[in-house]
């Protein structure tokens, strides 16, 4: 029985894929639900506070005590919100939870001066029609150098590679400066990776070269997840990501039962309808709160649909 293709491929996606063909087909094929974790909310937790310092705030006025005014604010916006309502924190209480977060921001500020950052834009969607194939990705921070020149900014909350991974990691990276390409026109003259832990940064030179094999890989990994989809042929992988991956329940490499699968993606889908019935039924009752809502959101995202100009430039 041939599955369904998904219609699109993020760098988060790729790099799923690679790692564990089962687990990509769970999360873009099934849907099925993944409990969100600590370390993806610190994440999120983080960027908006990043996000709401650059977008906001004019140069001159980025200051380490205004940026921890923004985390204190993206905290309600974060962990106030539906998908991260039933957070389990692990092993670390909230307050231990929020104090890492703090770090993560003022190391920050140990990489460079924000007032230097010339910013064109935050949070940017950008996609991209490669034949049936949909590419898209979410760029952290793009700006303007001293020369006129594009650079893209990655934050990144976890550990920093080691050497030996290094190059593995810049493969999201080269995905970007295609999309850059591709969407506005420009190639990049660099991408930084802003590893906030350690912290440190990872900057690297996109290429035509660069460019011209992440064309060829992602090609390459499109072509097995179609004849993956054709074949239901997803393998598990197993290795150090099984002991932290949400959908052991279902995978035999570790015990779990896939013959759980159908059923729980069925009920997945009938919630997603539920949900998509729900607020269509409150627009018809109640056209101005539904407008008021999607303002709402849109307010919450200011930057995603396209390269705006930011306050102070």
């Amino acid at each position: 029985m041939s599955l369904t293709l998904p219609t699109s491929l993020s760098p988060s996606k790729v790099a799923s894929f690679k790692d564990c063909a089962l687990a990509f087909r769970y999360s873009a094929i099934d849907h099925l639900p993944e409990p969100p974790s600590p370390h993806a909310a610190k994440g999120t937790l983080v960027h908006r506070a990043l996000e709401l310092l650059m977008w906001e705030e004019p140069p001159g006025q980025r200051s380490l005590p205004v940026a921890l005014d923004k985390l204190a604010r993206a905290r309600d916006d974060v962990l106030g919100s539906a998908e991260y309502e039933n957070l389990d924190f692990g092993q670390q209480t909230e307050a231990e939870f929020l104090a890492d977060a703090d770090t993560l921001v003022r190391n920050y500020f140990r990489l460079e001066d924000p007032n230097d950052i010339h910013v064109m834009g935050t949070e940017l969607l950008l996609s991209v029609q490669v034949g049936s194939l949909t590419l898209r990705g979410i760029i952290d921070r793009l700006e303007l150098d001293g020369d006129g020149e594009l650079v893209v900014t990655d934050y990144k909350t976890g550990r920093a590679p080691s050497e030996a991974h290094e190059q593995s990691r810049l493969g999201g990276v080269h995905f970007y400066a295609f999309l850059c390409q591709e969407v506005l026109g420009r190639r990049p003259a660099r991408v930084q990776l802003l590893h906030l832990r350690e912290p440190m940064s990872i900057t690297t030179v996109p290429s035509e070269q660069s460019i011209r094999g992440l064309r060829q890989q992602t090609a390459a990994v499109w072509m097995a997840i179609e004849k993956a989809c054709q074949r239901d042929d997803f393998r598990p992988k197993p290795g150090r990501l099984c002991n932290i991956c949400a959908f052991r329940p279902y995978c035999p490499a570790v015990g779990g039962d896939p013959s759980l699968v159908p059923a729980e993606a069925a009920a997945v889908a009938a919630r997603r309808a539920a949900r998509v019935a729900s607020a269509t039924a409150a627009a018809a009752a109640d056209p101005i709160a539904a407008a008021a809502a999607a303002g709402a959101a849109a307010e919450r995202e200011p930057t995603r649909a396209g390269v705006p100009t930011p306050a102070g430039v």
